[in-house]
């Protein structure tokens, strides 16, 4: 098994690969964009959105838990959950600065 070699990158190079593989499954992304559409969501309303069972629901949750850009609260026998928004906000400037930075490469060339 290889070593990944990640303490050869940045922190934010690292980071900002953690958050692309979080935003690397579209069930993820649906999730996400569900979330940004309201304030609080129930995990029982999205595997009605959602073409998954449960259980792959529950794991794409935790794994968008796991790396901050979202939350959950527990309400009862439910868990809420919600976009972190200070982590959301984090995440989407990394990116912008990483997509507003010139193309400097001469098109001739490739």
């Amino acid at each position: 098994m290889g070593v990944t070699k990640t303490q050869n990158f940045t922190e934010e190079q690292n980071t900002l690969a953690l958050y692309a593989k979080a935003l690397g499954h579209p069930a993820r992304v649906a999730i996400l964009q569900h979330l940004l559409q309201r304030t609080t969501c129930v995990c029982g309303d999205l595997v009605e959105v959602l073409p998954l069972a449960q259980a792959t629901v529950s794991q794409h949750l935790k794994e968008l838990k796991a790396i901050g850009l979202i939350n959950g609260t527990v309400e009862g026998t439910s868990v809420c959950y919600c976009i972190n928004k200070h982590k959301w906000e984090e995440v989407r400037d990394m990116l912008m600065t990483m997509f507003a930075a010139p193309v400097s490469c001469d098109q001739k060339c490739c």
